[in-house]
């Protein structure tokens, strides 16, 4: 079967969706599809196509002269911002629960160039344009030419076609370089150059906030309307000894190692035409290292020039999961071994191998950045342990500790975006001395959730409240009709008539250092600072002498389930949420237990 397929001369595909006018805008760009294929194509306002080409160009443009740049960017979680099922999901919600008075408030973050666009907010992403749905894409960063401070998502971007000025940390010698030659370097650096050449931006400017921390903050210290804060890690940041001492955030999460300030890597600035422009300019990386990962079909996310031979609805229908285009799958169906019925779009064969090679260059980039992640959180703590306050024996409670350490000096742990949702929590677990497990402590429910006061099932009685827990996850308090505070998944003060809206305190938050009825209780670790995390095993389960062995893992997930439930997510989303999910500073000790007296 296999040399059957690679014997017969492949297409793009016969069932590849008309996609929309701004994925076939980003084909002609890279000039893998030529003007009459785009003219064929538009279904929507062309005028309203070329101007986003035009005024907003896509990191696809980008990517020709800077391919590395745009690999670690692909992948990110600035290039995820915009297309995350997760944040439409929540999004959508938040606005729901406000009768939308949330309004853009989120999307000027998520999608900057979409709102500057004014693509409105509640648009699907496969009616957005293609660097609307690059999140933070190039331009976002490198068409700004102001200074931001704490402005909650203010920052505008100058529009301009693709030879307009960039902005960046470096004085613009090696564009200036590459201007200079035409020619040499077969570039067009104005409109009016003469062909044939690359079209490429005429100037670089330096924007010394660009290596501040100050670049930042806009997004990343950002307070709701009622005066909750569910951005802190700039505010974190500047009481830290990473601020004291200096070191940026640019330093840590750019350089080259993950969350560590160790410098930086070198190596061209651009490669123009195979020509290298600047071999040993510093390198940012733009991966921007941090825990958070996507949930987003593999099809459409990573971000790959390679994806636009397929519509997103048409991904969304392809089944990765199950095999499609694989070998061993497809040699099944044709052996009438698997019945299958596909989809009118993907009925084709050879459409089913296109985008089989397209989805493992795609998952190949999600497990490097598994990797980046787990170095990023394993190279920000330490775990010690563990220690035991008295000598391990048989029908005594067995008492221990761990002590866990944040050894970022730049922001607690963990950090991060929405203030309650991003999760760390210790798994020990202890097995006797036949290998059967005695106990434990940080297990999760049958949702994966762990058995705290939000798990549907410690609610619903069949699965043990975990009391020994420790979770550095922060968490909302609400003081809502009745009762004391109690912790919320949303900090939402509504309120309650006919029309609800979201509200401002009455009392300035000043004097109360948080909104009325709402604030949240913190429960990370500060940078540099240490917690004890202490267990008791009663001594009925310790019962016969022997080896013992306690296994102590690290977890960390970018949302709950119980949230993915309450804004509406998907089974699949669930699922992915907890496939990604990160374990680190995982090991095991052995220890003996004595009978006793």
């Amino acid at each position: 079967m296999q040399q059957d397929r690679l014997a017969r001369p492949r297409t793009l595909g016969r069932a590849r969706a008309t996609g929309t006018a701004l994925a076939v805008a980003a084909l002609l760009a890279l000039g893998l599809v030529g003007a009459p294929a785009l003219a064929s194509e538009i279904t929507e306002d062309p005028h309203g196509v070329l101007f986003a080409e035009e005024n907003y160009p896509s990191a696809n443009m980008c990517a020709t002269c800077h391919p590395n740049i745009y690999r670690e960017w692909a992948s990110s979680n600035h290039a995820y911002a915009s297309i995350s099922p997760m944040f439409h999901k929540f999004e959508q919600t938040i606005n729901n629960l406000a009768q939308g008075t949330i309004g853009y408030f989120c999307m000027r973050c998520h999608a900057s160039v979409g709102t500057t666009m004014k693509e409105r907010r509640d648009l699907p992403i496969w009616e957005r344009a293609q660097v609307s749905r690059e999140g933070v894409t190039c331009i976002s960063c490198h068409r700004v030419d102001e200074r931001y401070q704490k402005e909650n998502g203010e920052r505008r971007m100058i529009p301009g076609d693709i030879h307009a000025p960039v902005y960046g940390p470096f004085d613009g010698d090696g564009i200036a370089e590459v201007v200079s030659n035409p020619s040499q370097y077969k570039v067009r650096p104005t409109a009016d150059s003469p062909g044939p050449g690359m079209k490429m931006h005429s100037k670089g400017i330096e924007f010394e906030q660009m290596t501040s921390s100050q670049y930042c903050t806009s997004c990343h210290q950002v307070a709701v309307f009622p005066g909750i804060k569910l951005e802190v890690v700039v505010e974190q940041y500047r009481a830290s000894p990473a601020y004291r001492e200096g070191v940026t955030c640019q330093d840590c999460h750019m350089g080259k190692v993950p969350g560590v300030d160790a410098g930086y890597e070198t190596g061209p600035a651009a490669i123009v035409n195979g020509k290298v422009v600047n071999p040993n300019r510093r390198h940012a990386n733009h991966g921007m290292y941090g825990p958070g990962y996507p949930i987003a079909h593999p099809g459409i996310f990573p971000h790959n020039p390679r994806n636009a031979e397929y519509g997103i609805e048409q991904w969304l229908a392809y089944d990765w999961q199950a095999g499609w285009g694989t070998d061993a799958y497809e040699d099944k169906v044709a052996s009438g071994q698997v019945q299958a019925s596909f989809p009118a779009e993907w009925s084709d064969i050879e459409d089913r191998y296109a985008a089989r090679e397209i989805i493992e260059e795609n998952l190949e980039m999600l497990e490097e950045k598994r990797e980046l992640r787990r170095q990023v959180m394993a190279n920000g703590s330490h775990v010690d342990g563990p220690f035991f306050t008295r000598d391990p024996e048989v029908g005594s409670a067995l008492k221990f500790y761990y002590e866990v350490q944040n050894i970022n000096p730049g922001h607690n742990l963990p950090s991060g975006s929405l203030g309650a949702q991003p999760e760390v929590w210790l798994n020990v677990a202890l097995t006797g001395p036949d290998g059967a497990r005695l106990w434990e402590s940080g297990y999760v429910d049958s949702n994966g959730d762990m058995a705290d006061l939000h798990s549907l099932d410690v609610a619903a009685g069949t699965v043990e409240h975990d009391d020994q827990l420790v979770n550095l996850q922060t968490k909302f308090l609400t003081t809502n009709i009745k009762g004391t505070d109690r912790e919320m998944y949303l900090p939402v003060n509504m309120d309650v008539d006919q029309i609800p809206f979201i509200r401002p305190g009455n009392t300035p938050n000043s004097v109360m250092n948080h909104p009325p009825f709402i604030r949240m209780e913190g429960r990370s670790i500060p940078p540099l600072g240490k917690r004890k995390a202490k267990y008791r095993v009663p001594g009925d389960l310790i019962t016969q002498p022997g080896t013992y062995k306690l296994s102590f893992r690290m977890r960390s997930r970018a949302e709950p389930i119980y949230f993915m439930r309450f804004v509406g997510a998907t089974s699949e989303m669930e699922e992915a949420m907890n496939y990604w999910m990160l374990d680190y500073h995982k090991y095991s000790v052995e220890f003996q237990v004595g009978a006793g007296e």
